[in-house]
């Protein structure tokens, strides 16, 4: 009888692990996949349209669920004239539809238009700074979840008043998170989409510090913005803005610099980072991600 209970015992402690088994296979389940394009710098010149249309085909090719964009859709409407913004801003929604599937962008500082003053923009113009932008692409920040993750994309390119801009994500969106916070299960995964970086390690390799704005290279309130995430499930931060790949974790936290569609804004390579974008995957509570050097060689 002794050996009987053992053996039904045992029994029993196989199908456990099993059934554990079977529970961390489901895990490991892939949901959906995500392309993230970051700094596009579409424009007429330097054959970039053939090349942004090489790695949507690229995306197509790998048929993610979405495709998200990490800003600088443009080059660029800070520094130029209301005629050459608005044709930039028309390009783009031009060849973005031979994406075939929905694209969710986020605002870079080259999405903003006239703030340089370089190019004669009319301050007074109903289109000036970010409105053209959320007129001709939709809203700076928001949220929307899919298959059980949430997805904030953020605004953290801001007008810094002197002729230039800032890493830095206002009042007004601070309230925003927060109220999106509250409507939120601390157990849901949580990405953020930000043009400018929160966090890079890189940075202190390949950029100059000395010479730099360190204003303009990271958001200066990220210590407070992602505080605000306390408590809550955040998993990944998608960045751009760098044109550089990396993957810090920091607090449980991946800052990932996903590179640049562009290169050097369409010359090339920028210092050992090939033109691509990231190709990620996403379990029920994790993800992995890869870069994708989609081919594309810059006019000699």
């Amino acid at each position: 009888m002794r050996s009987g209970l053992i053996n039904s015992v045992k029994t029993l402690l196989v199908a456990f692990l099993l059934l554990l088994a079977g529970c961390k296979e489901e895990n490991k389940e892939i949901l959906f996949s995500v392309a993230f394009m970051t700094d596009i710098h579409l424009q007429p010149e330097r054959e970039a349209v053939e090349g942004f249309t090489m790695a949507i085909e690229a995306a197509n090719g790998l048929k993610p669920d979405f495709i998200m964009t990490g800003g600088d859709l443009v080059m660029d409407a800070l520094a130029v004239d209301y005629e050459r913004a608005s044709s930039l801003f028309d390009l783009y929604n031009q060849v973005i539809t031979t994406a075939g599937m929905p694209v969710y962008n986020t605002m870079g500082n080259h999405d903003i238009f006239g703030i340089e003053g370089s190019g004669g923009a009319d301050p007074s113009d109903p289109e000036y700074g970010e409105k053209m932008y959320t007129q001709r692409i939709g809203e700076s920040y928001y949220a929307f979840t899919h298959q059980g993750w949430k997805f904030m994309v953020l605004n953290s390119a801001e007008d810094n008043g002197e002729g230039s801009y800032k890493g830095f994500i206002d009042s007004q969106q601070i309230d925003w998170i927060k109220e999106e916070l509250r409507a939120t299960d601390k157990a849901t995964p949580l990405v953020i989409a930000t043009h400018i970086p929160f966090r890079s390690t890189l940075a202190s390799i390949y950029l100059d510090y000395g010479g730099v704005d360190q204003a303009s290279r990271f958001v200066t309130n990220a210590d407070e913005i992602l505080e605000l995430f306390s408590g809550y499930n955040l998993k990944l931060v998608l960045q751009g803005h760098h044109h550089f790949v990396e993957d810090d974790l920091a607090d449980g936290i991946h800052f990932i610099t996903g590179g640049a569609v562009s290169g050097s804004s369409w010359w090339g390579p920028y210092l050992i980072f090939e033109e691509g974008f990231l190709y990620l995957t996403f379990t029920r509570d994790d993800f992995s991600w890869k870069y994708v050097d989609y081919g594309w060689e810059a006019v000699k």
